[in-house]
């Protein structure tokens, strides 16, 4: 069933109520952003692997901050094909600093697909694009409809508040329900005529007009239907219910320091877990009433089966990631008694301060190497590193 029948059955309007809509909105939208769109670079394009890239950059991610990368990352792999070859390493690194590191590893593992499946050639089909490992269906949707023209809605951040606030509605919208119900309002909205055109639309006027806080309703195009705006809701639609506060978790890590070579341990992360296939110094969170400095003796024990001796504080941070916060308390420190061991790791290392950049490494982990090579402050007892 296609989307603008499925709405008009779920909604029950009839196809004259639907047209006064889309007079209402689609039409004066469609018309504003020929006028006002961004000029991105995934714009000037209809490969869809092209577009498929910056969509999943695109996800949890403002496009300012994606577009250095975008660029970059289709530099290096410009096709499919590259990019199902290219080692992970490579990959995430070039992801570095982007976050949300599985929307790396599942890019590469759908490119392998569709090699291995597809013979190469990115499918244009709704329910093809959705078999793609990490693609669900705003992203089948979006890539769908603006690479191939297929009758899809997306519904995203940008597309729940324009449409809750022009609908009126006041039900938090996390809810399945009336996020189901949005999704109905984008349908029955869509332009089947331009319907990747219309996508880009609506989150383009989230992104630059209606935004979350003090949107700009003076210059929108669709604001005489708007009834957030003509009831002054705007502010609290879209609605949302209180979140639990977010929990902070105390990390102590380890900088092992090889005392003949001057090298250091790093330690890759299992490709199941978060921030899977990247490198980071060993260590762990810590327990009830637990110093950081006991902390670190305990984890490393545990996920290395060493005893160490600690030097001396490196440095500590603050790191937020999306459901919790951290500080972590790095410490340089030497091996006394043991062999390390990859007990919680997929691999264990030993390289030069110098390498460390060839690794790709989580953003706090990141700021401890760059700390390492500028080679500042680093509390040794003696030049430990002067043969890296």
């Amino acid at each position: 069933m296609c989307w603008n029948l499925r709405a008009e059955t779920e909604t029950g309007l009839s196809s004259t109520e639907i047209n006064e809509l889309k007079s209402a909105f689609t039409k004066p939208l469609g018309k504003w952003y020929d006028q006002n769109k961004r000029d991105l670079p995934w714009r000037r394009t209809d490969d869809p692997y092209l577009i498929w890239v910056s969509e999943i950059m695109l996800q949890q991610t403002r496009v300012d901050q994606a577009t250095p990368y975008y660029l970059r990352f289709i530099e290096r792999f410009p096709d499919v094909k590259s990019l199902a070859e290219a080692d992970r390493q490579d990959v995430l690194r070039l992801w570095e600093g982007l976050g949300y590191y599985s929307r790396a590893r599942n890019l590469q593992d759908a490119a392998r697909q569709i090699m291995e499946q597809l013979d190469g050639v990115f499918p244009d089909n709704y329910d093809e694009i959705r078999s793609l490992k990490g693609i669900g269906p705003y992203t089948a949707a979006a890539v769908g409809s603006i690479a191939f023209g297929l009758n899809y809605p997306v519904v995203d951040g940008n597309v729940i508040r324009v449409l809750s606030r022009w609908f009126g509605i006041t039900e938090d919208v996390d809810k399945s329900a009336v996020k189901k119900e949005i999704e109905s309002h984008a349908g029955l909205l869509l332009d089947e005529e331009n319907p990747g055109d219309f996508n880009q639309a609506l989150m383009e006027i989230g992104a630059t007009v209606c935004s979350p806080r003090n949107p700009d309703c003076e210059n929108c195009p669709v604001n005489d239907g708007c009834m957030a705006y003509k009831t002054a809701q705007t502010e609290t639609i879209p609605y949302k219910a209180l979140k639990k506060k977010v929990p902070h978790h105390i990390i102590a890590v380890g900088i092992c320091v090889d005392e003949k070579s001057g090298k250091v341990l790093i330690a890759k992360r299992p490709e199941d877990k978060m921030l899977g296939g990247l490198w980071e110094f060993p260590g762990g969170k810590a327990k009830t009433g637990e110093t950081p400095e006991d902390t670190l003796h305990r984890e490393l024990d545990e996920e290395l089966g060493v005893k160490i001796s600690i030097l001396g504080k490196l440095m500590s941070l603050n790191h937020a990631y999306s459901h919790f916060k951290i500080t972590m308390h790095a410490y340089m420190c030497v091996i006394t008694d043991g062999k390390p061991e990859p007990k919680a790791s997929r691999e264990l290392k030993w390289v030069s301060r110098d390498e460390l950049e060839n690794y790709p490494f989580p953003k706090a982990n990141r700021r401890l190497t760059e700390k390492l090579v500028s080679g500042e402050n680093i509390p040794l007892t003696k030049t430990l590193f002067d043969n890296s």
